[in-house]
């Protein structure tokens, strides 16, 4: 095939490309550009045609494939974010970094020391909770209701909170 001949076809086949890009692009002036790409593409590249197979299919392919390199491009583009406002935020708070294991250790002093307070009938409860008992497994050892445990551990919750306060971010 000459490169007349090719010219020719490709001209053509090029006003039923228009809509396949009106299609892809949802816009008529993006719609004009892809096909002008596309046609630039295969006039570019008529030496890696193949005579006798589908003009037609291999001049939708290169659209298709130019629609997606430009989406992707624009994507890429769109999808860098600044992330150094998020970064001014991660993990600044004082109260949650550990300088020594010294603090820790006054950490889990006292925790432990506000939970030997709790009465036992809330105590007992909370720990059963607090190492995976569900509910109703403590309703039943104990042989309390379920809205009784509900509320002991409601209370344990209260307790240790107001003891801990110290520990509470932004109190």
């Amino acid at each position: 095939m000459t490169s007349l001949e090719f010219t020719d076809q490709v001209q053509k086949i090029s006003y039923s490309l228009r809509p396949v890009a009106m299609n892809l692009t949802r816009d008529a002036d993006d719609a004009k550009d892809l096909v002008q790409e596309t046609l630039l593409k295969a006039l570019l590249n008529k030496d890696k045609f193949k005579a006798g197979t589908n003009l037609k299919a291999w001049l939708y392919t290169i659209m298709r494939n130019t629609f997606i390199n430009n989406y992707n491009k624009i994507t890429k583009r769109n999808s860098n974010i600044d992330t150094t406002e998020y970064f001014q935020y991660f993990n600044t708070d004082e109260n949650y970094i550990t300088h020594n294991g010294a603090q820790s250790d006054f950490v889990v002093t006292d925790i432990n020391e506000a939970i030997g307070h709790l009465g036992h009938e809330y105590r007992t409860p909370f720990m059963m909770y607090y190492i995976g008992y569900k509910y109703q497994e403590i309703a039943e050892k104990l042989q309390i209701p379920i809205g009784t445990v509900k509320n002991r551990i409601h209370i344990a919750r209260k307790d240790l909170k107001d003891a801990l306060k110290v520990y509470a971010p932004g109190a």
